[in-house]
């Protein structure tokens, strides 16, 4: 399964969010779709007070890069 188009676009928490929750649609089986929105939730409401840009950077290359993992998985 490929990942979703357009994810060097994404720029912003914000845009990360609504990707990893497109992404989450595509995947097989009602279960795992809710195993990995919930996971994308938790994430964010735990980086929700980061505040570096370098760091909020770094958190969204590694959240998309795990993405396609799991889209390929």
């Amino acid at each position: 399964m490929a990942p979703l188009p357009n994810a060097e676009l994404v720029q912003n928490s914000v845009q990360l969010y609504r990707y990893l929750l497109r992404c989450c649609k595509q995947l097989p089986g009602e279960n795992i779709r809710q195993h990995y929105r919930h996971a994308v939730r938790q994430s964010f409401k735990v980086h929700a007070d980061e505040d570096d840009p370098e760091r909020i950077q770094q958190i969204i290359k590694r959240a998309i890069e795990d993405a396609d993992w799991v889209m390929n998985k």
